[in-house]
């Protein structure tokens, strides 16, 4: 690439890039209380760290931004934040976004975009933010957002607001997680989903869900942690149905699972196992089950644990 001189006009290009890991959906979401006892829409991420958005940035003096590819507008407002955020908002540029993340089924590929872009703007720029002013931005820039910036922190998040409801002290316990789509076809716009209007009863199971959750963390119980997810994926049937929804319960009692998680705002569900049941011979069985129920896209995925994530 040229080296471009400097002159009181110019100035040498400044090039970066930054990346974020994708999520599978959601261990848990629903309407949660603060420190002070207000209602905010949250959920807990289930962060997937095997698939990535990477986002590279050289910035210029020419004033406009530009992103590839171009539909990734989302990636693009977010890189016009981050230099108005950090004082240089008449600067452009090549914004560019390399991702293996699926689009629309509840991985979270808008949202790693998003972060990637931030963090790559901000490391040309010389800077490094903070997980929490990443969130903040990522909501500005999408609208709703999820907690990929904090990485694989076990958190509840409001994602229409970018903040933190209640950090649960440590990482998610480990696990094994059998992951596919319900419909391998239908992609999910989230803004285009109406926000459920839960009613009281799910509202006041919401307090004992995120309690499970803070346990589970707490005393790294996997099956508790399922419990919860279950329950969680159940209250979702009434807004956003998974299709067979009845027939992954029946392949998750069968292999005596730890319970099942949806994208609440996607077509992804997942089986999770502990790991010392995951075998190869059960993820291969599990697996051939879910192929011959006609269900798409089957990965075993490892979160927080040594067990190789692979596709089958």
């Amino acid at each position: 690439m040229p080296v471009v001189a400097n002159s009181p006009r110019s100035k040498p290009a400044r090039q970066a890039d930054g990346d974020a890991i994708a999520h599978h959906g959601e261990l848990l979401q629903g309407v949660f209380e603060d420190n002070h006892g207000r209602a905010h829409r949250g959920l807990v991420t289930l962060p997937l760290d095997s698939l990535r958005s990477s986002a590279w940035i050289e910035l210029d003096v020419g004033g406009t931004v530009c992103v590839k590819p171009a539909y990734r507008v989302k990636a693009l407002r977010a890189a016009q934040l981050t230099l108005e955020h950090l004082g240089h908002p008449g600067l452009g540029g090549r914004l560019i976004i390399e991702s293996d993340i699926p689009i629309g089924h509840g991985y979270g590929s808008s949202t790693a975009d998003v972060v990637a872009s931030i963090r790559a703007v901000a490391a040309a720029l010389g800077k490094r933010l903070l997980p929490s002013t990443i969130a903040h931005m990522a909501v500005a820039a999408e609208i709703a957002s999820d907690a990929i910036a904090f990485e694989t922190e076990a958190l509840l998040f409001a994602q229409r607001e970018g903040k933190i409801l209640e950090h649960f002290g440590g990482a998610l316990p480990p696990f094994v997680l059998v992951g596919f789509k319900a419909d391998a076809t239908a992609g999910v716009d989230t803004l285009e989903l109406a926000p459920a209007r839960y009613s009281s009863e799910e509202i006041q199971l919401f307090r004992i869900l995120r309690g499970m959750v803070a346990r589970s963390v707490e005393i790294q119980d996997v099956r508790l942690l399922g419990q919860a997810a279950t329950m969680s994926a159940r209250i979702s049937q009434r807004y956003l149905p998974k299709p067979r929804f009845e027939e992954v319960i029946d392949v998750a009692e069968r292999f005596q699972t730890c319970g099942i998680q949806v994208a609440h705002s996607g077509s992804l569900v997942g089986l999770m196992l502990d790991v010392p049941s995951a075998s190869r011979e059960k993820l291969s069985t599990i697996n051939a089950v879910l192929g011959e129920k006609g269900f798409q896209d089957i990965g075993i995925f490892s979160i927080n644990s040594t067990v190789s994530a692979h596709v089958l």
